[in-house]
């Protein structure tokens, strides 16, 4: 038996949130500017996304996968970046992180798209000779710039939405503007912004990456994923409303898109096999329910966040890669826990009592999918509506 909705909006986002990341690891927003390169964002990931699957095919390290990112300067500003030092101050905060607690990012936006890149370090010498990790146009233009950032791995978040674009920068605040939330009309001054992240949101975790990607790094991912930014759109305007949809995590807004993409696609096709359609409506309620586990057990007792898995004790406010058959045994079958997320999160009882029987009951059908059978629409259909 199907239990409806899978995910009910009035759900997200929990009560409680996690504690605030340390305060030392801020986060950076820059603009890039068509007018310097038309594809700006697209030379960056197509020289990382070389070093990714050379990476892969053994011909380079990991530690040489990245790109540098250059910071422009104006031809009409006279005066110094007024907060340079603050910026380049951020490079010594990076080398002094444990990068497997924090990460620092560097949120990339053209106005109509948002990406989020995992900022490995900040420099002020000029990089623009480093042909094999800096694009061509750099050169080409003989392009200044006041720094430049590393990137080691880049996501998108958002593509072609503008509105989008504003809700997810919401999410950020301004430290040089009283730590108001970013604006994206009014608010994009004195770029880069050096901005904080309540939520701790992480992007690059190595757990995650070998749940939803095999390993891959997220550039590569996305690379094969082009072409469901009109799909977002759609869900956000059409389907789950604004507040719902941007309440998701990013990576469970692209994999929704991906499936219903693929589902409207072949629906009138009886040969096809939509087994990709169910993998990936699985992988976005694993993202969001192991963000919603994360949250709402953040402030509980050890022995109520404490799950062993495989025989090893778990921490479930810090996990980030359970699959179906682990969450639903996280979120019912056990007593106290159970207590502590009906209290905590709203719909509780919903949560623990309906969500893991839809999670238990999806498990089989992903892993036939993944591993055994092509599956009919009719497979699929019920799970998707």
């Amino acid at each position: 038996m199907l239990y409806a909705p899978l995910i009910p909006p009035s759900l997200i986002p929990p009560g409680p949130r996690p504690p605030a990341p340390d305060p030392q690891m801020n986060h950076l927003i820059a603009v890039w500017n068509p007018s310097y390169e038309r594809d700006a964002m697209e030379a960056h990931i197509a020289l990382l996304l070389r070093a990714a699957r050379e990476y892969r095919a053994g011909a380079r390290d990991e530690d040489d996968v990245y790109v540098w990112w250059g910071k422009v300067r104006s031809a009409n500003r006279q005066q110094p970046l007024p907060h340079l030092g603050e910026i380049l101050s951020l490079d010594e905060q990076l080398a002094a992180s444990d990068d497997e607690a924090h990460e620092a990012h560097l949120y990339l936006t053209d106005y109509r798209s948002l990406y989020v890149a995992h900022l490995a370090g900040i420099t002020a010498d000029d990089m623009s000779e480093e042909t094999d990790h800096v694009p061509e146009y750099y050169r080409a233009k003989s392009l200044s710039c006041d720094c430049w950032f590393q990137l080691w791995d880049i996501r998108r978040v958002v593509l072609d939405d503008t509105p989008a674009v504003v809700e997810e920068l919401k999410k950020l605040r301004n430290t040089r503007y009283h730590d108001r939330p970013v604006s994206l009309y009014g608010g994009m001054v004195e770029l880069p912004l050096i901005v904080t992240r309540a939520d701790g949101a992480r992007y690059f975790d190595q757990e995650t990456r070998d749940l939803l990607t095999g390993g891959r790094h997220w550039v590569e991912f996305d690379a094969e994923r082009g072409g469901v930014g009109g799909m977002q759109r759609e869900l956000r305007e059409n389907r789950f409303g604004s507040s719902a949809w941007t309440s998701l995590d990013p990576a469970a807004r692209a994999f929704i898109a991906t499936a219903e993409s693929l589902y409207r696609a072949h629906r009138d096709d009886a040969a096809f096999d939509f087994s990709p359609v169910i993998l990936d409506l699985a992988k976005a309620l694993e993202v969001q329910c192991n963000a919603i586990l994360r949250s709402a057990l953040a402030g509980a007792p050890a022995a109520v966040r404490t799950m062993h898995v495989d025989g090893v004790p778990v921490d479930l406010s810090r996990a980030t890669a359970l699959g179906l058959g682990a969450l639903a045994r996280a979120i019912g079958h056990d007593r106290d826990r159970c207590a502590w997320l009906r209290r905590t999160l709203r719909h509780g009882d919903w949560f623990v009592e309906s969500l893991p029987q839809v999670l238990e009951e999806l498990a089989p059908l992903r892993n036939d999918g993944a591993h055994s059978r092509p599956l009919a629409r009719e497979d699929v259909a019920p799970y998707r509506e």
